[in-house]
């Protein structure tokens, strides 16, 4: 009965251990999978931080944007139209001045002429720089070849425009953004890059379309995140994201720039 007893003891005891053990492994396991999800938690709210953040910035940039173009716009009116009014009211009241000669009048009437229409010019200027008329009636390709037309007339840069894509002449607002951002585009290749040829190109892709830029400028060091992230490249961004899209941008010291963004 003894040794019966004993072994039944020994028998609970190796159970009661057994069981310990599964107890203290899944007590690990546990321990194990809550620490595992509150570090993937943490990762995720660290994410969409830097999303904030990074949306902030964007935001950031398009005031930024606005405000020089404000400014901009502000200067023009002054500095442009305003004087050249001033000027001809000037004019105007000296054809009040008594015992003009035939030639004086003349003369201050052509100057009445002269500046009335380069005041008219400066504000279709302006006014196209707002929104250009092509855009708006014959759509985003016309005022790419209008854009891409004004660059290649410089005989400094050539530029090569392809579409494959028939734009819904509708979605006006859209439209205007990939202008703004091809401008951009533009503008950084010949002022920074230093590119004699860039290459616009259009395609349609999984039901997105693509564009696809580049430029044989001087290129710049991806890792170097200064170089991506100032006022232009901002803008660029935060018009992308405007539209919906993203974009990918392959370049590097004297290998010229490839950018390329979607849209819907």
């Amino acid at each position: 009965m003894n040794s019966i007893s004993l072994e039944n003891t020994e028998l609970i005891k190796a159970v009661f251990f057994i069981l310990l053990a599964f107890i203290s492994m899944f007590l690990i396991l546990v321990l194990f999978f809550y620490f595992s999800r509150k570090k993937i938690v943490q990762i995720e709210v660290d994410k969409k931080k830097l999303e904030i953040e990074h949306q902030k910035q964007l935001l950031k940039s398009v005031i930024v944007t606005q405000e020089e173009e404000r400014q901009r716009i502000a200067q023009d009116l002054h500095d442009d139209i305003s004087s050249k009014l001033n000027v001809v009211s000037i004019n105007s009241h000296l054809l009040k001045t008594p015992n003009l000669t035939k030639d004086e009048v003349e003369e201050i009437t052509n100057n009445i002429i002269n500046f009335t229409q380069n005041a008219l010019e400066s504000s279709r200027r302006i006014a196209h720089n707002l929104l250009p008329p092509v855009l708006e009636k014959f759509g985003l390709n016309a005022g790419i070849e209008e854009l891409v037309e004004e660059y290649n007339s410089t005989k400094k840069v050539k530029v090569v425009f392809e579409n494959t894509i028939n734009f819904d002449s509708s979605n006006i607002e859209k439209h205007l953004h990939v202008f703004r951002i091809l401008q951009e585009l533009l503008n950084n290749s010949i002022k920074h890059g230093n590119a004699t040829d860039i290459s616009i190109q259009f395609i349609k892709l999984d039901d997105q379309k693509v564009c696809i830029y580049s430029d044989n400028g001087l290129g710049f060091d991806l890792n170097n995140t200064d170089n991506q992230k100032g006022l232009g490249m901002r803008n660029i961004e935060s018009r992308i994201s405007f539209i919906g899209g993203k974009y990918s941008i392959d370049s590097k010291p004297n290998g010229g720039v490839k950018i390329v963004f979607n849209f819907k």
